[in-house]
This record gives C-alpha cells, structure tokens and sequence, in this order.
C-alpha cells in the first residue's frame, strides 16, 4: 500500500502484527509521541512510554488502555536534559526487560530560550540529540538481543537552518539564535540516524531519521514566542518553497515515524531521512558519513563513555 502526506497512523499499521515486540517511545506523554505508542499498542507491541512528568504519564498510559482494548503499556521518568537521568532510566528499563526492538526517540524541544543541560550543553543539541545518544547506546544490549530491531530518531526540516556548529556547539562565543540551535540538533539526528545504522545495521538494527511535518497542536513550540512564530514565518518565505508547509493533525504527523518502525520495505533503506511516508533526502550537512562518525565521537566525549559494535 502507498502512503503519504494525509496518511494518519491507523493507516499505516493496518494489517501490521506486533504481537511478541517490544517498543519504547521517548515523550510519550503527549502530542505524537502519544499516538505513536498508542499505534503501536494497537498493532499488538508492549509499549514503554517514557517522559518527564510522572503524572502526564500516567494519563498518558490510561488513554492508551481506554483506546486499545488488552493494551500492554508500562511508563518510565525519563529527563533528557540529565545525564544521570538517562542513566538511571536506561538502568531501571533493563532490569525490567531483556530485548528491545523499537527504540523511537521522540521527545524534543524547539525554540527554547539559551540555556543548558546538567552538564552544560546547549539545552537543544542536549536534549534533542545528546540524551537520545546516551539513552539508545545504553539499550543497546536490548536492541541487539532479538534482532531485527529499529530506531527511530525525530528529527525536522528544520535541520536545514543547521549543520553541526563544530567550533562551538554551545554557542559559548557565538550569539544564540534559536532557529540556529534548533536547526544544529536536528541535523545532530540525521547523522546519528546514518552513523548508528553503519554500526549496527551488521547485527540486525536499522535505523532512520524522520521529519513528521508541521503540526500545530503539540507541546513542542510552547516556548515559542510571537516575535519567534513572525521569524520563522519570515524565513520560511524566504525560502525556495515560498510559505510555510501545510499543517498536519497529530495523527498524520506521526504517521512518518510509525512507518518507520514498521515497514518491511525499509529494511533496504537504513540509515535513510524519512517524510510523508517515503524516503526522502536531508541536506548535505546532515548526511555526510564522515561528519556523522565526527559526530559519535563529539558525543561520546560530552558523555564520558564510548561505545564500540
């Protein structure tokens, strides 16, 4: 069956058996990370939802059994802005299971004002990439335990505002702009995206950067400011598309990363950028295999651990 730009999630996993599977879904508690584990519930996976807010959890995992008839979901506190949280997260789940076959890193933020994680990242290149970096080579062990399994890395057209800023990541001597920030952890997920699937794909884990398109009604611009939405308006017509992309309801934005986890067909595609249900093609600087080893090295010296397959 063909998929694209109207496709929700219901229609992506329509005659698609999980039973036996295993996922986990970062920002879970809301938005399309939300519709992502309740999709893959739905198809028969036993589903981790994992996010910040113990109590939006919880929620979280009642909608989920109230849409799902039998559904098996199970949460986890999960603070990608803290290393030491990723780490007793990562400890905690795999003391509770032993295989893992969809890894979907789906939490982000965008248009935050400047800041920094616990260990001093720059607040989006940390959260949106450095935690979801710690947290998948962490799960690795289960990832690898019961091949085939996926990871699924959110990224965004907005990745093109960005490549990685390698003289100074934190914007330590650069002024901040947000756009720029955004953009720079966005491209930090496709080229995690290629150099995971170069490491992995050998032992049976594929995996794949996807943009889920411009939706509206998630928490993820909540930081977002006026003067924010009038620049990023701006800039998009200054773009070569001209305006801004059509919105897209949870559902459909969702839809691209349910794909991703599930589609027999990209199982020749890993390490591919993913939107509108296809395989698509990311800029240059989020692509280029050197600069994603420079990137896993880069990573691996922010967390004080290296990880070798």
């Amino acid at each position: 069956m063909t998929f694209g730009f109207d496709s929700t999630t219901d229609d992506v996993v329509t005659g698609i058996d999980l039973t036996g599977r295993v996922a986990l879904v970062t920002g879970a508690s809301t938005g399309i990370g939300l519709d992502t584990a309740r999709a893959l519930a739905s198809a028969g996976a036993a589903v981790t939802l994992a996010a910040r807010d113990p109590e939006k959890l919880a929620a979280a995992a009642d909608q989920v059994r109230a849409q799902v008839s039998g559904a098996r979901v199970d949460t986890g506190v999960l603070d990608l802005a803290s290393l030491d949280s990723v780490r007793a997260f990562a400890a905690e789940w795999l003391a509770g299971h032993d295989r893992l076959h969809l890894l979907v890193n789906n939490a982000g933020i965008m248009f935050a004002p400047y800041g920094h994680t616990a260990e001093g990242c720059e607040l989006h290149f940390g959260t949106n990439h450095v935690g979801h970096f710690l947290l998948t080579n962490l799960l690795a062990p289960a990832l690898l335990a019961d091949p085939p399994a996926r990871v699924v890395n959110l990224s965004s057209g907005g990745h093109h505002a960005s490549g990685i800023i390698w003289d100074d990541p934190a914007f330590e001597h650069h002024d901040y702009d947000k756009m720029q920030a955004y953009g720079q952890s966005k491209s930090a997920n496709v080229l995690f995206s290629v150099e995971l699937d170069r490491l992995l794909a050998p032992h049976g884990v594929h995996a794949y950067s996807v943009h889920p398109g411009l939706i509206m009604t998630t928490e993820l611009g909540r930081t977002m400011t006026r003067d924010d939405l009038a620049d990023l308006m701006d800039k998009a017509k200054a773009s070569p598309s001209g305006g801004m992309p059509p919105a897209k309801s949870v559902e459909q934005g969702a839809a691209t990363t349910v794909w991703a986890a599930t589609s027999p067909e990209l199982d020749a595609h890993g390490g591919a950028y993913l939107e509108d249900c296809h395989v698509s093609e990311a800029a240059p600087h989020a692509t280029d295999p050197d600069d994603a080893a420079r990137l896993w090295a880069l990573s691996e010296q922010v967390v004080g651990q290296t990880f070798s397959y």
